[in-house]
This record gives structure tokens, sequence and C-alpha cells, in this order.
């Protein structure tokens, strides 16, 4: 996989957390908004895909419970998603 790739699925990622957010935020205050409940939930979704897609092919985002690890432990493996160029 290339390192563009890696990078896009990142910025996707990104995007998605900055998306889901900022409409937590809304939600806190506008509960009963049904379309941004919609929105959000459809950015989750999004979101978890675009991740479990990313730890698939390049290992996992997170740890402590976070993210699954394939054989061996890839936690330790990098460069890990913070120390992309």
């Amino acid at each position: 996989m290339s390192k563009s790739n890696r990078r896009s699925l990142l910025r996707k990622i990104q995007e998605l957390e900055f998306a889901a957010v900022e409409l937590n935020l809304f939600l806190d205050t506008h509960p009963e908004n049904e379309q941004a409940l919609c929105d959000y939930n459809r950015f989750t979704e999004e979101l978890m895909n675009v991740k479990n897609m990313y730890e698939i092919r390049y290992g996992p985002l997170a740890n402590f419970g976070s993210s699954p690890s394939q054989f061996p432990w890839q936690w330790i493996q990098s460069p890990w998603p913070w120390e992309e160029d």
C-alpha cells in the first residue's frame, strides 16, 4: 500500500471525526433536531467503516481495547498514525 493511500485514509478519518464532533456538540444543544441526528449517525457509520478499512490495511489506530490487533501484536509496529510525514 502506498503512503499516499495511507495519508488519504488518515485525512478522511480526520474529516469524519471533525464532522462527528461538531454534530455531537450541536446535538447537545438541539437534541430534537432529527436531521442533525441522521447526519451524525451517517458520519459515525462512515467513520467506523473508514477506520476499519485503515486498520485492516495498516494496523491499529488506538490501543487499550479500542482496536483489535492481528498477530503478531501490531501496536508496536511503526510508523504510528501520528508519525506519518
